[in-house]
């Protein structure tokens, strides 16, 4: 058994982030657990760019964002360990790794979760058909392209409008391949507006809202799919079935926090992000075991998770130094037209954060937290998606002590 200061799980950008911040803060015994055999996360992967612009203020592709960090980690000789598969986590802070040299156990005063998240899979919209070759999640169809050079196919149909869905629809084109049309199940897009524009507009690829797959064909190798409209309650529309003949199908249907070590630690779980419920230092309900980036929630701008991991990093450092926790008895509670909020409790003693999603379209609104009817902090916007997610800065001097926040769209 080991004992650590620190031990960060995942060493993509979230981890990377929170390991330099506590560096800075004059942390050293800690070290990075990361699975693969390179640090970097999904990152190495996305060789477009369009990264950065946020944290560095310059436009950077996405190995390049990632070895910034790396980079650094590797200057303060910050300790870091790959081909790591942690395979449990304990809720006193007990690490269990598969590592090359066997097993490895490390006992942690804080533990930082930055594992990122995975993508939903054909087994999980169980769509009618054989199983044959041919059906790739997107980011599996962009690990094949980017990483090892290698075409998933030349005949592509793409379900779900997410953006590395369209992002991919874009690299298949350049790489030779016919990418026929984007299904979106839902009346509304799911990814970035910029990529809807640069991805598919630019390339004449057209986006079909309100359809879906409703079955594979293809015994050994995929060979079409049937697609329907849908209605009102994503029921596919009898009549409506067309079918495409084609070799690929990828799934670009949504991303999910890899949360199955929170489970052995007995982590609560919002089930509206599935990731950690955390409060304004981003400590789980677990003491000392902290969480951030897309393993507490989806975020659709890396320089977001940076700066997110940099502010858990900050509090870590803090309850590693054995400043008192404050306790955090303040709701944060999602209103009309919000889905989800990010911290889900606060202490109202201290300056934070607030990150959310809402669950329509809306133009010219106003986001608004409000304790017991009071307006607490709003934002005028000219428009509220799904796709981007909207951070709200909230001042401790408006919060009373006694008291639910409700964040809401007007």
């Amino acid at each position: 058994m080991e004992r650590k200061e620190v031990v960060i799980i995942g060493g993509g950008p979230a981890g990377l982030a929170a390991a330099v911040e506590l560096h800075k803060q004059g942390v050293r015994d800690m070290v990075i657990l990361e699975r693969e055999d390179r640090l970097g996360g999904i990152l190495r992967q996305c060789i477009h760019d369009g990264f950065g612009l946020g944290r560095f203020g310059e436009s950077l592709s996405g190995p390049e964002y990632a070895q910034a960090f790396i980079d650094e980690v590797q200057a303060r000789g910050i300790p870091y360990e790959t081909g790591a598969a942690v395979l449990e986590l304990t809720c006193d802070r007990k690490v269990t790794a598969a590592t090359r040299s066997g097993l490895r156990q490390y006992e942690a005063k804080a533990v930082v979760l930055a594992m990122g998240c995975k993508e939903r899979s054909r087994g999980s919209l169980g769509i009618p058909g054989e199983r044959p070759s041919g059906v790739f999640t997107a980011g599996s169809a962009q690990a094949y392209m980017n990483l090892y050079n290698r075409m998933p196919g030349r005949e592509v149909v793409i379900l779900g409008s997410g953006d590395i869905g369209m992002i991919m629809a874009r690299r298949l084109t350049l790489e030779g391949a016919h990418v026929q049309a984007v299904f979106e199940l839902l009346p509304h897009p799911s990814g970035l507006p910029r990529n809807i524009v640069q991805c598919l507009d630019d390339y004449d690829i057209p986006l079909y809202l309100s359809h879906t797959v409703t079955e594979i064909h293809g015994r050994t190798r995929l060979t079409g799919v049937t697609v329907a409209e849908v209605d009102v309650d994503r029921r596919p529309i009898p009549g409506t079935e067309q079918e495409y003949t084609c070799d690929t199908l990828i799934l670009s249907v949504g991303l999910i926090p890899e949360n199955q070590l929170l489970e052995g630690a007995g982590i609560v779980i919002d089930p509206r992000t599935n990731g950690a419920a955390v409060d304004e230092a981003l400590q789980t309900s677990v003491p000392g075991i902290f969480s951030a980036g897309n393993v507490l929630h989806v975020h659709d701008l890396v320089d977001f998770v940076s700066l997110e991991a940099e502010t858990l990093a900050r509090s870590v450092a803090a309850y590693v130094a054995g400043t008192p926790p404050v306790p955090c008895n303040l709701a944060v509670e999602a209103g009309r037209g919000v889905g989800h909020t990010v911290p889900q409790r606060v202490s109202g003693t201290a300056d934070f954060t607030l990150s959310l999603r809402v669950t329509g379209h809306y133009r010219d609104c106003r986001l608004v937290v409000r304790q017991d009817g009071r307006e607490v902090v709003s934002k005028r916007m000219k428009k509220a998606i799904p796709a981007e997610m909207v951070q709200l800065a909230v001042k401790a001097g408006n919060l009373r002590r006694i008291g639910a926040l409700e964040v809401s769209v007007e």
